[in-house]
């Protein structure tokens, strides 16, 4: 009987509520949004506890900033699932547009997701 030493399976790589939120704010930008900034901090009030997220999306081109375009009508509303996670707030805050030399966008905008 021969036995071999091999390693163990690798556990899965669980993602936590920040990288979920990313990908699905990315997914909501309809792909082809690059992400320039992701900040994340802590936030409580008497009652609940969380984090406060913002990103900064950037969209080239033509039909890229018709996606963020989508995205800033979309994002107010849109039902994001984060497992043990509530998305309480989902805001636009800010958009720089430029036209030249080829259309460009930029996006920042803030999430609240409350601890269930």
């Amino acid at each position: 009987m021969h036995f071999t030493n091999s390693p163990p399976p690798p556990r899965p790589v669980r993602r936590s509520p920040a990288v979920k939120l990313r990908e699905q704010v990315l997914a909501l930008a309809d792909g082809p949004a690059a992400l320039l900034a992701h900040e994340e901090k802590a936030w409580a009030s008497a009652t609940f506890a969380g984090t406060r997220h913002r990103l900064e999306l950037a969209f080239e081109g033509d039909e890229a900033v018709q996606a963020g375009e989508s995205f800033i009508a979309f994002l107010p509303e849109h039902e994001f699932a984060v497992p043990r996670q509530l998305v309480a707030d989902a805001a636009v805050v800010a958009v720089d547009h430029r036209l030249a030399p080829e259309p460009r966008m930029t996006v920042s905008c803030e999430l609240l997701l409350l601890d269930e």
